[in-house]
């Protein structure tokens, strides 16, 4: 199944054709998608209108460097913030690591978003895409942070995806951009870069998304083009029964499959469930590359759908989220 991206502020004719084609089970958002709320509103109404209430909607609105959505949101502080505090007060991060989650979950619910691409559970350990978006060096830290974060989405009515598995934190390149290499051996990646994921896991995290990264002692086909990494590691040996997502298939270091029907069939033979078309001008040839979908995958896929969320008016009449709001936007101050 495909996530799609769109062109604008508002569908165009030809999307619709998009939205109702077999395969697609919803959209990614981005900037490009975005002026304000209202907008955002009246957008999500005209998907679903178009592709019924099953059809995901989705962003990236991890906050810090990462937020989609700005105007009419609380602007959320990057992961690393919360990480400083945890080399201090340990429970206070662990608190602010829900309550940031609990605010950007409502927030999304309450304007008809199923879910964000969140928490990055990646080491913060260099990595030119990553940087403050992790929330520590430290696994054990960054994992017990990963564990609150899942909670205070699930508290926010929304579910989890844990990104990029097994681990983008520990390598220098920018998958953006060029290939990444992880040369490590697979238990020094088990001993740091799998425990965040691990603790995500435990706290009922719905979904991971794969990293473009190559971590050639495992396989040398990046991850999310990885048999043994999803099937063996991630579904055997770690026993993870969610959702599995592919990256973007236009970044550059997903490009070793080849083309753009390559790289959708490559991600769905080694195990993915929903693969990520986030550039409009690669949709179609997405669509025309994707098989029906399989029914073990449909059911992985519809347990990321929003619960019902609270609406905006009520967040705004809410005492608690006032008191979270001020909390987290404290960190940037």
């Amino acid at each position: 199944m495909l996530l799609i991206g769109l062109t604008g502020t508002h569908l165009l004719p030809h999307e619709h054709a998009w939205l109702t084609a077999p395969g697609v089970a919803g959209v990614i958002l981005f900037s490009r998608n975005y002026s304000h709320r209202a907008q955002l509103i009246a957008l999500v109404e005209s998907i679903r209108e178009v592709a019924g209430d099953a059809c995901l909607i989705a962003v990236d609105q991890e906050g810090g460097p990462v937020q989609r959505f700005r105007q009419d949101f609380t602007r959320l502080p990057a992961l690393a913030k919360i990480g400083a505090i945890y080399n201090r007060d340990p429970a206070e991060a662990i608190a602010l690591a829900e309550e940031h989650a609990w605010v950007m979950a409502s927030e999304l619910r309450a304007s008809g978003i199923d879910f964000s691409f969140a928490p990055v559970a990646d080491l913060a350990r260099g990595n030119a895409a990553i940087g403050t978006r992790a929330f520590h060096a430290d696994p054990d830290i960054c994992a017990e942070l990963s564990h609150a974060y899942v909670r205070g989405i699930h508290l926010g009515g929304m579910a989890a995806v844990l990104k990029h598995f097994p681990g983008h934190g520990s390598v220098a390149a920018d998958t953006h951009k060029a290939q990444a290499i992880d040369p490590r051996a697979l238990d020094d990646i088990r001993q740091n870069d799998l425990r965040p994921f691990v603790e995500g896991f435990l706290a009922h995290a719905e979904a991971v998304m794969m990293a473009h990264v190559v971590y050639p002692a495992v396989d040398d086909q990046p991850a999310g083009y990885s048999r043994r990494w999803i099937g063996d590691i991630l579904r055997g040996e770690l026993g993870f029964q969610g959702a599995v997502i592919s990256d973007d298939i236009s970044m550059a270091a997903a490009g070793s499959a080849g083309n753009v029907a390559q790289r959708v069939q490559g991600h769905l033979q080694a195990g993915c469930d929903l693969v990520l078309a986030c550039f409009p001008d690669v949709v179609e040839e997405a669509i025309a590359a994707i098989p029906a979908p399989a029914q073990a995958s449909m059911q992985r896929v519809a347990a990321l759908r929003g619960a019902i969320g609270s609406t905006w008016a009520s967040l705004l009449d809410n005492p608690q989220r006032d008191h979270f709001v001020a909390r987290v936007t404290a960190l940037d101050s």
